[in-house]
């Protein structure tokens, strides 16, 4: 059901019955390694390309999460996915592999929370009973994509961000019980004329803003109704200005923990990562990983995801356009007859 301009209230909320996280040999390194159900210890996890292994670490995710739902791959009605790389080829190849329905979607580093809200509306509306949502990156497929190939050696400022390589991935139902999905708003593309691919934290601090003032607006809620509100991948330079444009609007976060997927997934202090975590991967893990398990535990009630996506291309910064960005929210809470 539409409320208000931008956001989604599911009003059959569908379960969340399996997720799964798969890192790489430095997100196993990071602080939240104890809540990953793979840690890769080979960065090339031992395929011929970059491409391959991060092909590899969705089919993973995939296989394990429609597994820890304890159903089949044949019940899966509809898999929603994007990823990084030109024309969302590891999702592609992936839904290759799963052989089921597939919707390829891209938000850049946004698309774990637009892949999860489409797959919640599809079962809500009635037209599934079981939706898998999953995305990934890779550092060096990122890196040799939009920066420099790794073998360059290049130098990087403090403003950059490091990509996660990782894949996460959730099944969703229409019955069960546990986290739930509850409402999603859908975010406007925001350009404040930034041209910098090393400063994308501050790209996309505004479009989070954006979102979460609309899905304050569009649902009544106020911040305090959420345990924790957890940004996608502004990082160090970006999730301080996000805090600082919500203030200037007049948006209290009092009341709940505001952090960022970005600055949870690294220790920024032992790992050069430079301002902290990005990429497809990113929000996905951290909240199909620790995020999940925290609310399982009982030590979450609500949180709002709020992913963030810089929407630029190789061919659209060589040509010295700026970078547009979003952010989707997806709002999940613990089931009553959990709590």
């Amino acid at each position: 059901m539409l409320v208000g301009k931008q956001s989604w209230k599911f009003e059959r909320a569908p379960y969340i019955i399996g997720t799964s996280a798969i890192v790489g040999p430095e997100e196993g390194q990071g602080p939240l390694a104890a809540d990953y159900d793979l840690i890769h210890e080979q960065l090339d996890i031992y395929e011929t390309s970059w491409e391959k292994a991060e092909r590899k670490l969705l089919e993973q995710a995939t296989s394990l999460a429609i597994t820890k739902a304890n159903v089949n791959t044949s019940h899966i009605e509809y898999f929603i996915g994007g990823d990084l790389m030109n024309q969302i080829t590891s999702n592609s190849f992936a839904a290759r592999t799963l052989s089921v329905p597939y919707i390829g979607v891209f938000g850049a580093c946004s698309t774990s929370m637009e892949s999860l809200a489409l797959a919640a509306m599809i079962i809500d509306s009635g037209n599934a009973h079981y939706a898998l949502a999953g995305t990934c990156s890779h550092n060096c497929t990122a890196e040799k994509q939009f920066r420099y190939p790794t073998e360059y050696g290049s130098q990087k400022p403090p403003t950059a961000q490091f990509t996660v390589t990782g894949a996460g991935a959730a099944v969703l139902c229409n019955r069960g019980s546990g986290p739930r999905v509850t409402a999603a708003t859908i975010g406007k593309v925001i350009d404040l004329g930034i041209t910098d691919p090393f400063n994308m934290g501050a790209a996309m601090a505004p479009a989070a803003v954006d979102t979460l003032r609309a899905h304050f607006a569009d649902t009544g809620r106020e911040a305090s109704y959420y345990d924790m509100i957890v940004t996608g991948d502004l990082s160090a330079v970006g999730h301080p200005i996000a805090s600082d444009l919500l203030r200037q609007s007049g948006v209290s976060m009092e009341g709940t923990v505001f952090d960022d997927c970005g600055l949870m997934i690294f220790d920024r202090n032992k790992q050069a990562v430079q301002a902290g975590g990005s990429g497809c991967g990113c929000s996905a893990v951290v909240t199909y990983g620790h995020l999940m398990k925290r609310m399982i535990r009982g030590q979450l009630k609500r949180m709002l995801i709020v992913a963030t996506g810089s929407l630029l291309s190789p061919l659209s910064y060589q040509q010295g356009e700026s970078i547009p960005c979003i952010a989707h929210a997806v709002s999940i809470e613990m089931d009553s007859e959990r709590e």
